[in-house]
C-alpha cells in the first residue's frame, strides 16, 4: 500500500524545496545554549551526521545573532537550512535574516503586533528567506479565545487563518505553517482543518511531547495519523532529551509508513518462553553494528522457530534462532546454520558484504 499525499504549494528554504510532492523533511532543534558555541557546534555536527535536514536554533538575544553569524560564515549551514526561532522581539528576526538565516520561525501573536510582523515579512521577501508561521496553543490571542468560548481547536484554526490572510495581503507566500498543541487529538483536529482550508505546506509536531519514551509515542500517534491522511511536509518530534533522538524518531515514523526509506529497519520478536537466547542483548548488538548504515535494509532478528524463519526469510538479511543453533538468511535463502553464540559475528560478515 502506498499513501497518497496532499500536494501543497512548493516553497524554498535554503537549498531545499518543501511542499509539492517533495520528500517530507525531518527537522530538529538544538538544545545547546548559544553562549556555548563549541558545544553548539558539536550538536550541529551530530545532527548533520544523523541526516537532520533542517536545523532550528533559538535566538533569545543579540548575542545569539552574533553566534549564528559565525556559524554561517564557518559553513555549518552550507547544506542544511537554518531556521532562527524568534519570540517577542521582531528586530531579532530582522537581524537574523540580515546575517543569512534561511528561515524565520515567528508567532505573529507575540512578535509585537501586525505592523512589526509586516516589517519581518518585507525583510524576508527582500532576502529570499522563508517564514514559518508558528501558532501554539499557549499563545493564542485572548480575543480569539473569548470568541470561541475557550475552544482551543477553533481558536488555533482562526488564529492561523488570520495570519495566513495577513501574509497574503503582504504579497508574501514563501511560508509554511505549524499549529501545535501538546494534545494529540487537538493537534490532529487543528491540522486536519487547516489542511482543508489552505494549500500551504504544513510542519507537523506535537509540542512539548515529553520524554524520549512517552514523547516518541505521542508524536508517533499524532504525526502517524496525519501522515496517513496525506497531511504534512516537514516534521519534528519534540523530545525532552538529546536532539539526535528527535531525528531518529522522525525517520522511524516516516519509514514505518513507507514515506521515506532511510537506513536499516530492524524487526525483532518480543520474546517469550520459547526463546532460548538473550535476544535483547543480541538486538542491542545489531543496532550498534548497523547504526551508521544509510542503505535501506530490512533486518530480522527472531528468537524462536514459530515465526522466526518466515520473518527472517522476508528480510534482506536475518537471523532465526533455534535451540543452540541459528539460521542466517540473506535475500530469502538460508546461507548458513551456525552455533547460536557465533550468529552475530557471522551476520556481521554477511552484512558487510551486503553493504559493499
Amino acid at each position: 500500500m502506498t499513501l497518497k499525499r496532499k500536494k501543497t504549494k512548493e516553497i524554498t528554504i535554503g537549498n531545499k524545496k518543501i511542499g509539492g510532492l517533495n520528500p517530507i523533511l525531518v527537522q530538529s532543534m538544538t538544545k545547546s545554549k548559544t553562549d556555548n558555541i563549541e558545544l553548539l557546534k558539536e550538536e550541529i555536527k551530530n545532527l548533520i551526521a544523523r541526516d537532520c535536514e533542517i536545523i532550528r536554533i533559538a535566538i533569545p538575544d543579540k548575542k545569539a545573532i552574533d553566534v549564528i553569524k559565525i556559524l554561517i560564515k564557518e559553513g555549518y549551514f552550507n547544506e542544511v537550512p537554518l531556521v532562527a526561532d524568534i519570540q517577542f522581539d521582531y528586530m531579532l528576526a530582522i537581524e537574523a535574516i540580515e546575517v543569512g538565516v534561511h528561515c524565520i520561525r515567528i508567532n505573529p501573536g507575540n512578535i509585537g503586533g501586525l505592523e512589526k510582523a509586516k516589517k519581518v515579512i518585507l525583510k524576508a521577501k527582500d532576502n529570499d528567506a522563508c517564514i514559518r508561521i508558528g501558532v501554539n496553543s499557549g499563545s493564542i490571542d485572548k480575543k480569539i479565545l473569548k470568541k470561541f468560548n475557550g475552544n482551543i481547536v477553533d481558536s488555533m484554526v482562526e488564529s492561523t487563518l488570520e495570519y495566513v490572510r495577513f501574509f497574503e495581503n503582504c504579497d508574501f507566500r514563501n511560508f509554511k505553517i505549524s499549529a501545535k498543541t501538546s494534545s494529540v487529538l487537538d493537534s490532529i483536529s487543528v491540522y486536519e482543518t487547516i489542511s482543508d482550508k489552505v494549500n500551504y505546506p504544513l510542519h507537523l509536531g506535537i509540542t512539548e511531547a515529553g520524554s524520549i519514551f512517552s514523547g516518541s509515542i505521542k508524536s508517533s500517534v499524532g504525526l502517524g495519523i496525519l501522515l496517513y491522511k496525506g497531511i504534512g511536509d516537514t516534521i519534528r518530534v519534540s523530545l525532552t532529551g538529546d536532539s539526535a533522538y528527535e531525528v531518529k524518531a522522525g525517520y522511524e515514523i516516516l519509514s514505518s509508513l513507507g514515506l521515506r526509506s532511510f537506513g536499516v529497519d530492524i524487526i525483532s520478536c518480543p520474546t517469550c518462553g520459547r526463546t532460548k537466547v538473550d535476544l535483547v542483548d543480541i538486538v542491542n548488538k545489531v543496532e550498534n553494528i548497523t547504526k551508521n548504515i544509510k542503505k535501506p535494509l530490512k533486518i530480522a532478528i527472531m528468537g524462536c522457530i514459530v515465526n522466526g524463519p518466515g520473518e527472517a526469510r522476508e528480510a534482506d538479511i536475518g537471523i532465526a534462532y533455534g535451540i543452540k543453533k541459528a539460521a542466517i538468511f540473506v535475500k530469502g535463502e538460508v546461507i548458513a546454520r551456525v552455533d547460536a553464540e557465533e550468529a552475530v559475528d557471522y551476520f556481521k560478515k554477511e552484512l558487510d558484504d551486503l553493504c559493499k
